[in-house]
């Protein structure tokens, strides 16, 4: 059955899943939701140009229809398809997760590769069960390389992302506190992340290692592995600096300590590890250092993520804003109480996910910037249940009361921080600003 559907994929314009997004051409398969079932748009994505449709319900208007065929599994078939096309493909495949900065050490290590290859990266953050098959499936013949950004929020799902894209190469930006819930606890989150390493294990893939995670080269061991970090003991070793609250990373290797010099556009130290992977990997595969060079100092972080925004009340907002948890709450604070930041000032929202530990990590933040002497605006359920325990800064119960209070108590000449869970929805307040 794979293999007919895989004939009529080769003979399409790619798949879609989502009318929205139809392309002329191209296959259309149902998925189902909590809220939205696709079958509902089968004969929508005919009329909107698919040439093919996959239902996974066998309705009395699909009958007849030679453009539509019935499967068992919308989801599950576009797994198997994804799978399937794969396993067709040698170009070396680069898998990464990471409970930190997946999506913008992806973009970084794209930027990078993408000046000497024909690259594929992951899109946005389509990195889920549906999003990685999507992902496969946008790869064709004139792609070199492809770098898939793996997520998760609980345990097993690495694993099975693994097994659609098999992926040769791999790196797990850090293990921190992110999705402690779904995980079952911090152990859980190790397990689940280093899942990624298992099946490079196994597969005698290879795996680049952040030497300044402690977690992550605990997960390395008895792997044939190439490193990069702050430590002495990496292969690929830097350091930075913060220039006018913008990142530069100096790098040089054990063996060649010549050190070449990168002026980033991103905020925050915490984005040291993200540049230095983007550089082990681009200089394993060849790509020559200033061409590396050229690729990192053009890249310009977007959707919310790092990015340094002047503003006309003569601040400058840090729009973090797309996810949090305490381990990047955490490294986004220490990067807005550096001294090249005048005024400091954050806007935080909740971290979402946290389970038993929410109302804790929540309190660690707000202690953190009271030791740090920094002022704030608390927004979401979680910060109010901790309030009256916590007596620091304004606590509003959602985005829309920020707003309106901003529009009355302008914010001027700081730099601030604007970081919550995607939930949150902060950037909404960055027009205000």
């Amino acid at each position: 059955m794979i293999s007919t559907i895989y004939s009529t994929y080769l003979d399409s314009s790619g798949v879609c899943t989502d009318t929205r997004n139809i392309k002329e051409g191209s296959l259309f398969i149902a998925l189902k939701g909590e809220s939205f079932n696709g079958n509902d748009f089968i004969l929508a994505s005919l009329n909107a140009g698919a040439s093919h449709a996959f239902a996974d319900e066998n309705r009395e208007e699909f009958r007849g229809n030679s453009r539509i065929t019935i499967v068992i599994n919308g989801l599950e078939t576009l797994q198997e398809l994804a799978k399937y096309h794969r396993s067709k493909f040698k170009i070396p495949v680069i898998g990464l997760t990471g409970s930190n900065g997946k999506t913008t050490s992806k973009e970084l290590l794209n930027a990078a590769l993408s000046q000497s290859y024909n690259t594929y990266a992951t899109k946005g953050n389509l990195n889920n069960h549906i999003g990685v098959p999507l992902s496969l499936l946008e790869v064709n013949n004139e792609h070199e390389i492809a770098i898939i950004e793996m997520g998760a929020n609980h345990q097993k799902e690495i694993s099975f992302l693994c097994s659609l894209a098999a992926p040769d190469f791999g790196y797990i930006t850090n293990i921190g506190l992110a999705h402690l819930e779904g995980f079952g606890g911090e152990e859980g989150v190790y397990i689940g992340k280093k899942e990624l390493f298992d099946f490079l294990r196994n597969n005698d893939g290879k795996v680049f290692v952040n030497t300044d995670d402690q977690k992550v080269e605990k997960a390395s061991e008895g792997l044939n592995y190439i490193s990069y970090g702050q430590s002495h003991n990496a292969l690929y070793q830097g350091e930075y600096a913060i220039e006018n609250g913008l990142l530069n990373v100096s790098w040089w290797r054990d063996i060649d300590p010549f050190k070449r010099l990168i002026k980033t556009q991103l905020s925050g130290a915490y984005n040291f590890s993200n540049v230095m992977s983007a550089v082990a990997l681009a200089r394993y595969f060849g790509v020559p250092d200033q061409k590396i060079k050229v690729g990192l100092e053009n890249y310009i972080p977007e959707n919310n993520r790092s990015q340094i925004e002047h503003t006309p009340l003569n601040n400058t907002v840090i729009v973090d804003c797309y996810n949090a948890n305490p381990s990047s709450m955490l490294a986004a604070i220490e990067n807005i109480s550096n001294e090249s930041f005048n005024n400091p000032f954050v806007i935080l929202g909740d971290m979402l996910e946290l389970g038993e530990s929410s109302i804790e990590k929540h309190k660690e933040i707000l202690q953190i910037l009271i030791d740090k002497k920094i002022q704030g605006y608390f927004v979401g359920n979680e910060f109010l249940k901790i309030k009256d325990t916590m007596k620091h800064g304004r606590f509003f119960e959602n985005t829309s009361d920020v707003a309106e209070y901003l529009m009355k108590n302008k914010l001027e000449n700081s730099s601030i921080l604007l970081k919550g869970s995607r939930k949150m929805k902060l950037e909404q307040l960055l027009e205000l600003l």
